[in-house]
């Protein structure tokens, strides 16, 4: 099978052949119809994570994994699984035991696993997975692999930040939501906003005016360009357009150091802000205003099951919209790089 696989920090990927993964009795061979591209791909390829979780070599890349399922382990089969399902990957896989685990958030369990980061990925034709991260989508629903594909994360972690937001009470009417950034992650955040937000303004800060348009075409009431403005000219752009110059909640879906910033400064007493997005590796807040006025900061990674269960019934619905870019398996490298750019408007898929 053709793979793209991570052979050292700071090299392209290699495309080349390898063998076709076995599989365990509990596990499932899924044929990759779509991978999406992450900025966290390019961030395991610049090293970024090597200081929290260094890599052992090769590694084939992809985490948001669509497909249908090629081959069933014989255990695995009394789940239901059968050859020909339309699936997609959930991406944290749990040891089982922990606490965490338990509660049913395999994502953030200390001693877990997740494809793409390891020998298995979905820049890859086949990636064997176990048979508990996988969920069904049927076949009746007009869903293209290209557009599952990209909900196991970009679209499923800010669902599970903005419902951090609603359940903390920081939505609904006469509130005003800032999503910061309007990346893959943001087109997300912005839909979310709207619809778990009972009404709350949904307000988008960025700085591509492309993805500005986009944001407002996806349900933003308003968007803000924050290229070259000083907080005070945003807080007066937030006042006209709002009739407020602070926001009640944010969730962040860039990671940026200074934008970052200036959503604390954008915000209210007593807000929430929640960050999903990790371009910076450090951030820097004030901390009287951390304490007096009361903020929450909420740290929210990827999603579990049943986060994703609910995106993809939401997607079964039709009350998600998709924004693909689809990538050629042989262009992989040249992805990487506009990625890394922020060129890329929407989230770059690869399709086979």
């Amino acid at each position: 099978m053709r793979a793209a696989r991570l052979h050292g920090y700071g090299r392209p990927l290699v495309l080349e052949e390898v063998p076709v993964p076995d599989i365990g009795p509990d596990e499932v061979l899924v044929k990759v119809g779509a991978a999406g591209m992450c900025r966290t791909d390019v961030q395991l390829v610049d090293g970024y994570f090597r200081s929290y979780a260094p890599s052992t070599f090769p590694v084939t890349l992809g985490h948001e994994i669509a497909g249908e399922i090629a081959r069933v382990g014989a255990t695995a089969q009394s789940a239901g699984h059968r050859e020909g399902d339309r699936v997609v990957v959930v991406g944290g896989w749990g040891d089982g035991t922990c606490r965490h685990c338990h509660r049913g958030d395999t994502q953030i369990c200390p001693h877990g696993s997740w494809p793409g980061f390891g020998p298995y990925g979905g820049y890859a034709e086949y990636v064997p997975v176990p048979s508990a991260y996988l969920i069904k989508v049927d076949t009746k629903y007009d869903i293209t692999a290209e557009q599952l594909a990209p909900l196991t994360d970009a679209g499923l972690t800010p669902y599970r930040g903005v419902k951090k937001l609603r359940d903390a009470g920081a939505l609904g009417p006469g509130r005003v939501v800032g999503v910061m950034g309007v990346g893959a992650l943001g087109t997300y955040a912005v839909q979310y906003a709207k619809l778990l937000g009972g009404g709350a303004t949904v307000v988008a800060f960025g700085r591509n005016p492309e993805k500005l348009d986009l944001a407002r075409k996806l349900g933003a009431d308003h968007a803000v360009n924050i290229g070259g403005r000083s907080l005070d000219e945003v807080r007066a752009e937030l006042r006209e357009a709002t009739g407020q110059d602070e926001i009640d909640a944010g969730i962040d879906c860039a990671g940026a150091e200074e934008l970052i910033k200036l959503g604390f400064g954008l915000l209210t007493i007593a807000g929430h802000y929640a960050s999903v997005g990790l371009v910076g590796d450090r951030i820097d807040i004030p901390l009287f205003p951390l304490v007096a006025r009361e903020y929450t900061y909420h740290g929210s990674f990827w999603g579990n099951y049943n986060d994703l269960s609910e995106v993809v019934a939401l997607a079964e619905q039709g009350k998600v919209q998709h924004t693909v870019h689809p990538i050629r398996f042989e262009d992989v490298n040249d992805a990487i790089d506009r990625i890394r750019t922020g060129e890329i408007v929407g989230r770059a898929v690869i399709t086979y």
